[in-house]
């Protein structure tokens, strides 16, 4: 299910303290037209945007499709924020290291997790992801 997008003013959900339409909310909106993120952090932070806002078509078409589900169903967090701990990128490879916090039926969860990013053909992609374990 889609979920509205978020007004001009409002802050973005990847917490990057920059209105939504500053942020994530021009590649959401940009990806039919060509416009891409342009670093692995800022596709990282728009793909977690996208799961706050429920824009399945979004993160499907921001997956490789070397490693892409066919069909994704989102679980039912609430989603409560975000921490990028580093990210780089060296030509065309990228990874994030980030911390999301979510709330699932009544439970407070985090998500640690270090994800790696392509670019190909001049755009980035998600590949995986590895779960840091909670010390």
């Amino acid at each position: 299910m889609k979920k509205n997008l978020h007004t001009v003013h409002a802050p973005c959900p990847c917490q990057s303290e920059q209105p939504y339409a500053d942020c994530c909310g021009p590649w959401h909106k940009g990806l039919e037209a060509g416009v891409h993120a342009p670093t692995p952090e800022a596709l990282m932070r728009s793909r977690y945007s996208a799961y706050v806002l429920g824009l399945i078509d979004y993160l499907l078409a921001t997956w490789h499709p070397s490693t892409a589900p066919g069909e994704l169903e989102l679980p039912p967090f609430k989603w409560l924020g975000l921490e990028v701990l580093h990210a780089q990128a060296a030509g065309d490879a990228g990874v994030v290291e980030f911390v999301a916090r979510c709330r699932d039926a009544g439970w407070a969860q985090r998500m640690h997790e270090i994800s790696r990013f392509v670019r190909a053909d001049g755009r980035w992609y998600y590949i995986d992801g590895q779960i840091v374990p909670a010390q």
